[in-house]
């Protein structure tokens, strides 16, 4: 084994040697491009490579999570070079980004025993499991027009997508089973929770939005999309509003070559998970969340 490098991704090659290794590790799962990993760049988010003889092997990532005072970080690891140390030295030194940037907790997912029981020995508890769930697309029929409200694309009405952070967002975040709070500012909304208008959509009263749902596309695999964020506004909840938007964005799926679309939804969530089930969507992975107190509790073969 070669001596294990660490180094900061900075250049758009960078950037593709980071995405290679997460495609590698999480093949099923979208992933970020070049374009929105750089425009995602800041100082307080670290994106890592771990490299043996010159090789990249590894990468990392450490960035203020969605739940409200908490660091995520995330160590990947090609399959051929796990048990070299390279996920333990990513690991610690992304907690220790993460302790420079202030908290005091860090999260992260997990999606197998093996993962679990490496960020256990570094003081890692689960939190909780989310199930995916995933449907195949074929000939997917457009509902019926609703009468109380207006469907439409982010594409046809850009000026709504700012009011849906407001209007659905806020108010519904709240609801999602998670030990904290979800903290999503109007920035990353407009960033990181759509990446084409046009497969995004909106339950609209007049200028009021009172629902979202629509799919994350996957440069890497255009056959399959991720189900975008779900959520109508508590009044109008058991009218279909979230089953009509997600009916919508399946036939477009239809009309737009993809043949697959997959959710995580948090255990607790049975609402969503019993809608889900009703559009035909079945059971896959399970994602383990997993949480510690910084600085993290290095084994003693660490240590010595």
């Amino acid at each position: 084994m070669g001596m294990i490098e660490l180094r900061q991704a900075r250049t758009d090659a960078d950037y593709g040697a980071w995405r290679d290794v997460r495609i590698a590790v999480q093949p099923d799962e979208r992933s970020l491009s070049v374009a929105e990993l750089r425009e995602l760049d800041k100082p307080e988010r670290l994106l890592l490579l771990a490299e043996i003889n010159g090789g990249v092997v590894g990468s990392g990532l450490s960035d203020r999570s969605n739940e409200a005072g908490r660091a995520f970080v995330v160590p990947r690891v090609r399959p051929e070079a796990r048990r070299q140390g390279v996920g333990t030295r990513l690991l610690i030194e992304l907690a220790e980004h993460a302790v420079a940037q202030g908290y005091e907790v860090a999260g992260s997912i997990v999606e197998d025993e093996g993962s679990l029981a490496f960020a256990q020995r570094f003081g890692f508890t689960e939190t909780r499991r989310q199930v995916e769930q995933v449907r195949r697309i074929a000939a997917e029929p457009w509902p019926p027009e609703p009468t109380s409200y207006q469907v439409v694309s982010v594409a046809d009405r850009p000026e709504l997508w700012a009011k849906a952070y407001e209007q659905v967002a806020l108010p519904t975040l709240p609801d999602m089973d998670v030990p904290n709070p979800l903290d999503v500012s109007a920035e990353e909304w407009a960033t990181e929770w759509i990446n084409d208008p046009a497969a995004m959509f909106l339950a609209v009263v007049g200028d009021d939005v009172i629902g979202v749902a629509g799919l994350m596309l996957d440069t890497d695999r255009p056959e399959r999309a991720e189900v975008a964020y779900t959520a109508v506004r508590r009044e109008w909840r058991g009218q279909a509003v979230a089953s009509t938007l997600k009916r919508t964005s399946m036939a477009w799926a239809a009309e737009h070559g993809i043949t697959q679309v997959y959710t995580w939804t948090q255990q607790g969530n049975e609402n969503m998970r019993r809608l889900n089930e009703h559009l035909g969507f079945t059971y896959g992975a399970v994602a383990i969340n997993v949480r510690a107190n910084l600085p993290l509790q290095l084994p003693e073969e660490v240590r010595a």
